[in-house]
């Protein structure tokens, strides 16, 4: 294992128990954006670093009980904090790097990622994963509860220009792995980029 993953890994395993009981109020928000991609009955959605799996419900809603849903993570102890909250039953919840998915290509419908892009080694070659899972024309939205500026904040940082974030970064960076930035919007309450797979 790669040291990149071995610091997310050791970072989650740590805040894993208490993750949901630290955000108990971003239900909302990630309800919105799911629904923000758009999907319909029997779509087929990855949410990539699913975490706890607190996408896995809005996103199960979404596709309905014909649609698939997977939640892929690499921290085991973050999946496991999903099963005991009850959220693999909205999906199915597999141990998986993002980097080297196990699914074929152009399987989904769909990619949902929460907080994932600056956890990502190597951002250009992941987002060319996810692109190689997502059919022509699919979606990929990049989401956050809170924008960049407060998340930075809380951490007790400010917004660099190098933020992978930032619109002027992310928009050639899509391009670049086979993704069309279509939306972006980054406020304090939420930071949601939509992106289409080009053909």
């Amino acid at each position: 294992m790669s040291d990149d993953h071995t610091h997310v890994q050791e970072f989650f395993t740590a805040r894993a128990a208490d993750w949901d009981s630290r955000f108990p109020d971003d239900g909302p928000a990630y309800a919105a954006a799911a629904a923000a991609l758009g999907l319909r009955e029997g779509d087929r959605v990855l949410d990539a670093g699913c975490g706890t799996g607190r996408a896995l419900t809005p996103l199960r809603a979404a596709v309905g009980p014909s649609g698939v849903v997977v939640g892929a993570d690499l921290t085991p102890a973050m999946l496991a904090a999903a099963v005991r909250a009850g959220r693999h039953r909205d999906g199915r919840l597999v141990l998986a790097d993002v980097a080297a998915l196990p699914l074929r290509s152009g399987s989904l419908d769909a990619v949902f990622g929460a907080g994932l892009v600056s956890h990502l080694p190597r951002p250009a070659e992941n987002l060319r994963e996810l692109a190689r899972v997502v059919r022509p024309g699919g979606t990929l939205a990049l989401f956050h509860p809170i924008g960049r500026a407060a998340l930075a904040a809380r951490h007790g940082r400010q917004i660099t220009p190098d933020d992978l974030r930032a619109e002027p970064n992310l928009r050639p960076l899509l391009a670049g792995s086979g993704w069309r930035l279509t939306s972006y919007v980054d406020e304090n309450a939420r930071f949601l980029a939509l992106a289409a797979r080009e053909d």
